[in-house]
């Protein structure tokens, strides 16, 4: 079993992710972390609660809220994606007596910072807790600032992040993660502990259509199954009108898949570096994926390649058992 921290923005595809994570027997998730991402923090702390309250646990992870700003650049958000509330507008439901159709877990915020909370992980599960960052990485940046001998004692940190050989999803160059806070992403990506990302490349590979989602939970009136429709609406309506077909991307469950069940995947070493400055360029993800180049030094295993097919069979599986 990996015992994980999970830092997230939830976001749409993140709330997918998280449920996923948490019916997955092979992880245990000892803390969660929220940062400015997809929603401001506040926001993404709220959506949080929410996503948790849908699972209805008996017990929770350590949850605490993280940084709000990226280290130098302003904020770029995205609820034109994902609703204006990150999930899909779900917190304006109500049941037919009033009540909210989504509440919050009843679940206490620590009176940790999420660096702090990170760090405090780290040192307690040392050389075994796995850090799985589905916003951007400013959480982690800020970690490694304050405490860098602590933060070595971590096993890994598998990420969704960054583009190589497609398209950028918010500018032509640029994936959302990574460029909303490049100068985090240089950090971690340079500090030396294993990294295993899973970029835009991969993610892209896996489509959820509003069909087969359809068709998964025909007849189905469990919390989870109303989340799922629910939830994903807006986003699937932004696709669309803005990508071409009535589903999404689930980006942020290919790294939980990566970590539980990681022969539906493939992966290459490479030396993976950020643009910073670049007016055009700023988030961009710069690595050689090429596997007869030889003798560069690798920061990270960059995944290439995923049966689609059996991991969104996978996915249902698990979520909706």
């Amino acid at each position: 079993m990996h015992r994980i921290l999970i830092d997230t923005d939830p976001g749409v595809d993140d709330a997918l992710a998280i449920l996923l994570t948490m019916k997955s027997p092979e992880l245990r998730v000892e803390a969660i972390t929220t940062v400015s991402g997809n929603v401001h923090v506040e926001q993404a702390t709220q959506n949080l609660l929410t996503i948790l309250g849908v699972l209805e646990l008996s017990e929770f992870p350590i949850v605490a809220k993280g940084e709000a700003q990226p280290l130098i650049k302003p904020l770029v958000k995205a609820e034109h994606v994902h609703g204006e509330d990150g999930l899909g507008n779900i917190s304006k439901l109500r049941n037919s007596d009033g009540s909210l159709r989504y509440p919050l877990a009843n679940c206490e915020i620590s009176t940790l910072a999420g660096v702090d909370l990170i760090l405090e992980m780290v040192d307690r599960y040392s050389e075994e807790l796995i850090v799985v960052a589905l916003g951007p990485l400013t959480n982690i940046s800020r970690a490694i600032q304050k405490d860098a001998e602590s933060m070595q004692k971590l096993r890994s940190i598998v990420l969704m992040g960054g583009v190589f050989r497609e398209y950028g999803n918010v500018t032509t160059t640029a994936e959302f993660n990574i460029f909303v806070d490049p100068h985090a992403a240089h950090e971690v990506f340079n500090f030396g502990i294993p990294v295993h990302i899973a970029p835009l490349d991969v993610t892209h590979q896996v489509v959820l259509t509003g069909e087969r989602l359809n068709a998964e939970i025909k007849g189905r009136s469990d919390k989870i199954s109303c989340f799922l429709i629910e939830s994903t609406q807006a986003c699937m309506e932004f696709y669309r009108e803005h990508i071409g077909f009535y589903g999404l991307h689930i980006h942020d469950a290919l790294p939980v898949g990566m970590l539980t069940h990681p022969a539906f995947f493939e992966s290459v070493d490479a030396n993976v570096q950020v643009e910073t400055e670049g007016n055009l360029t700023s988030g961009m993800t710069v690595a050689d994926l090429r596997r007869e180049r030889q003798g560069t030094i690798s920061n990270a295993s960059v995944c290439v390649q995923v049966e689609s097919d059996t991991f969104l069979n996978h996915f249902f599986q698990r979520v909706l058992s």
